[in-house]
């Protein structure tokens, strides 16, 4: 099920020599419950490129969202990327579970937070 999601969240930066993973701002994390080396799902928005990695936290307030690694090569500097994390729950778990969706501005500060899709306004009501 998904658990997380940071949608339209801005790369400040690209390091392709350092340890391969994916830098996000420690706030960022917690609001969007991500954890520290929490594998998550990468969708770059400006390229359609797709990738896994994990998370290491970056300092706290900075709005850092950095490609490390081979994910490097997967975006740059001013791409939207959403990232996204999945957790396994039982049939008990399912009956109440809520994602953690987050919607952030050009400069990866939360614009709003949501729980369910249809909250968010992401999808049109047909």
């Amino acid at each position: 099920m998904l658990k997380s999601k940071i949608h339209r969240a801005k790369v400040t930066e690209a390091n392709l020599y350092y340890e391969g993973s994916l830098t996000i701002d420690k706030e960022l994390m917690e609001e969007a419950n991500i954890l520290d080396y929490e594998k998550v799902s990468v969708v770059n928005i400006n390229n359609g490129e797709r990738f896994e990695t994990y998370v290491i936290p970056g300092e706290r307030g900075k709005r850092e969202i950095c490609l490390n690694g081979a994910a490097a090569r997967k975006g740059a500097v001013g791409d939207e990327i959403i990232i996204i994390s999945y957790t396994i729950l039982d049939e008990k778990e399912l009956l109440n579970w809520k994602p953690s969706l987050l919607l952030v501005d050009e400069h990866n500060n939360v614009k709003a937070k949501y729980h369910s899709i249809e909250e968010s306004n992401l999808i049109p009501n047909y």
